[in-house]
């Protein structure tokens, strides 16, 4: 029997983004601080694998110097090796406008570049390095440590909730819908919000 993933509830959530992208006015972002934040959003509002966030060029993110409408993730970099499209939330459009804007670099680009690569068009990020970003991350924002696949579950677990389960495997990209199926399990935004109903009701009666 499958247990249910792990995942980050509400509050977690825009704690983690809180320590990514600070709010401080005045305050001004490195170039570096854009891409964490940005590479967070990829994993927690679109569901993408860290290995597939490593191996974004150009083409997948941009069209003309603006963020594309929908995210279409070519074989070539899904883990199955088969193509899925992804449309863009706002807090996704954001960051990836913010990100182009404070890159000099990635403003001259080509299609077929790169867009996490440290040094030079053709060398990207490591899964590993990643994986660091968002441990720190979530040690500095709820004292324990967070792994990237967190965030594809809890993007996941959220779209269970407004649609349906065919529509979810599309989007995490699953050749099978047994893949899809942990995600019924309730969480504890699930819980917190039945026993809340609960309240509500019985307090109705009174």
């Amino acid at each position: 029997m499958s247990s249910a993933p792990k995942t980050l509830n509400a509050n977690e959530q825009e704690q983690l983004l809180k320590v990514l992208q600070r709010k401080d006015p005045g305050y001004r972002h490195t170039r570096k601080e854009l891409r964490n934040y940005l590479m967070a959003c990829l994993m927690l509002e679109a569901g993408l694998r860290v290995g597939e966030v490593v191996a974004l060029k150009m083409s997948h993110l941009y069209f003309n110097g603006r963020p594309v409408q929908s995210l279409v993730l070519t074989e070539d970099i899904t883990k199955n090796h088969v193509e899925r499209i992804v449309p863009i939330s706002g807090r996704l459009r954001a960051a990836l406008v913010e990100y182009l804007e404070n890159s000099e670099r990635l403003k001259s680009a080509r299609s077929w570049e790169l867009v996490f690569a440290p040094i030079g068009p053709q060398r990207s990020l490591t899964t590993r390095q990643v994986e660091r970003v968002i441990r720190k991350a979530g040690m500095k924002a709820l004292g324990r440590p967070v792994h990237p696949h967190m965030l594809r579950h809890t993007f996941a677990t959220k779209l269970m909730r407004v649609t349906d389960m065919r529509t979810v495997q599309e989007l995490l990209g699953h050749c099978k819908i047994t893949s899809t199926e942990i995600y019924t399990h309730p969480n504890e935004d699930d819980k917190k919000k039945a026993i809340d109903e609960l309240d509500s009701a019985v307090n109705g009666f009174v």
